[in-house]
């Protein structure tokens, strides 16, 4: 049994300690089940709870979610459209969220998969700064795909 302020006040029967909570105006609450005698201790259970409930919610409120952004690109994707596509990125990555590039080949032009790879390379080379490669550029079915996350500071 321990008090409210703390102290161990020894192996008491059951009655006694619902005497003791009851004179404190508390409540008698089990600690420990696992071990003999249990353990229990008097405090308010109210604010028990609710401290366990604020500390369960900051730790929800520090933990960081990391979301997949993804960036379709096909291999007719001109120069341009692809410093934009790039800008894209580098806005997802500064928002610590991961990327993850697609270049899809439709009908024949699965047969060029050099200019995939190599508009892929072209990408990677842009963001060698500003992230890490996850994974490298690897054909996937009838796309390419490329994972990049952002560097840790």
């Amino acid at each position: 049994m321990i008090s409210d302020e703390g102290q161990p006040l020894g192996v008491i029967s059951l009655e006694e300690a619902i005497a003791h909570a009851e004179k404190a105006g508390l409540d008698l609450v089990e600690v420990s089940a696992n071990v003999d005698p249990p353990v229990c201790k008097i405090m308010d259970y109210g604010k028990y709870r609710y401290k366990q409930s604020k500390k369960l919610h900051d730790a929800r409120k520090s933990q960081t979610v990391i979301h997949v952004k993804e960036i379709r690109l096909r291999p007719k994707t001109e120069a341009h459209d692809l410093q934009v596509k790039i800008k894209h990125i580098k806005k997802f990555l500064e928002q610590h969220d991961k990327v993850k590039v697609s270049m899809l080949f439709r009908g024949r032009e699965i047969a060029f998969t050099e200019i995939g790879r190599r508009i892929m390379e072209q990408i990677k080379a842009a963001l060698v700064d500003e992230c890490t490669m996850d994974q490298e550029p690897r054909l996937e079915g009838r796309s390419m795909v490329m994972v990049v996350s952002p560097k840790k500071q």
